[in-house]
């Protein structure tokens, strides 16, 4: 009898000490990064949920976090056709354009595509007796709304969206959307700027524009002595310039930390004033910091990576301040999407 007691008594301890530890788990979010298809890292955002109810509106939580629906024809969206991007109001997340919304007649916003389907979750939803497939930020995991197949072409697609789960960033702006601290005011939010140098900025400018919470990016010529520069004069490895990469990013969905990083793995940064078979000083590994706050940090993951032996040579990637931008001709700007158009 004593033995089925005691056996009895350690189950039930197992079952107290599992319940406490999954609460505790669930009241503890933690971020998740994770590469999408193009080797980018995506961090996810995870919050509990007293914090999103902090952070939200109460309709925002209601949809967003709740699954709910805004009534029809209600939202600030349905009938609304600035040119520029909707972002997911509750991280950020850059989810639908201008050009793919239309006028579906039901009462909310509609698109026929999100801008990049990497930031977007499908999930079968048979609530209200019948099949749906919900749509989700993949970011943050808020509800957004639902995709049909009853819509225009070319893509027969309906994303049928809540205007309260979006937030709108007009064209031509940098900091339309609102940070986390002040959502609900929809006032802007600040941005900052990276400036890297990784030999050839063509491939380097479109790997950073994919990364998530990046703004804009733009190509030029930073680190010389030679002042508006053209491409011809750089390349000729006379002016002290090197090929460089303006960086416009949200540091609420990104920190400048995470770029760094990327820098690194997207070139050998041991390579001395050259990149593959593109050899010369504007080809050099370069990182201008504009705040003393950026130099420590690229200080650091430098030492770290140093540390680290993932490369086999020491890192020979220069860390100055950042002094002027020269923008490059407008043929080089977002070159390589250029060239995949033409294709």
């Amino acid at each position: 009898m004593n033995q089925k007691i005691g056996g009895i008594l350690v189950i039930i301890i197992f079952v107290l000490g599992w319940s406490l530890y999954t609460s505790v788990a669930e009241e503890k979010p933690q971020e998740t990064i994770f590469m999408d298809g193009e080797g980018n890292m995506i961090k996810t955002v995870k919050k509990t949920d007293a914090e999103w109810k902090e952070l939200l509106t109460p309709e925002q939580y209601h949809v967003m976090r709740k699954n709910g629906t805004e009534r029809a024809f209600t939202g600030k969206y349905d009938n609304f056709y600035e040119p520029g991007r909707y972002l997911c109001a509750a991280c950020n997340t850059p989810l639908f354009s201008s050009e793919t919304k239309y006028d579906h007649g039901t009462g909310w916003p509609s698109f026929t595509a999100p801008i990049d389907d990497r930031f977007i979750k499908y999930k079968a939803d048979y609530s209200l007796l019948m099949k749906r497939t919900e749509v989700r930020c993949v970011v943050c995991d808020s509800h957004l709304g639902h995709v049909f197949d009853d819509g225009p072409p070319p893509t027969h697609k309906h994303f049928c969206i809540n205007s309260v789960a979006l937030q709108f960033k007009a064209e031509g702006t940098e900091n339309a959307a609102g940070s986390e601290g002040d959502r609900r005011e929809d006032t802007k939010l600040s941005s900052e700027t990276a400036t890297f140098a990784a030999g050839c900025f063509w491939g380097v400018e479109y790997k950073f524009s994919k990364f998530r919470g990046v703004l804009s990016t733009s190509v030029g010529y930073s680190g010389g002595e030679v002042k508006n520069p053209t491409y011809r004069q750089v390349c000729s490895d006379t002016t002290g310039h090197a090929e460089a990469v303006h960086v416009v990013f949200d540091p609420v969905q990104t920190r400048y930390e995470d770029l760094v990083k990327f820098f690194f793995s997207i070139h050998d940064p041991t390579q001395v004033n050259r990149q593959g078979p593109d050899v010369g000083s504007q080809y050099r590994t370069a990182i201008f910091y504009h705040t003393e706050e950026q130099k420590v940090t690229a200080l650091k993951v430098i030492d770290n990576l140093n540390k680290s032996g993932q490369f086999k040579k020491p890192i020979v990637t220069q860390v100055v301040p950042f002094s002027e931008f020269y923008k490059a001709e407008e043929y080089h700007q977002k070159y390589y999407e250029k060239m995949r158009k033409k294709i």
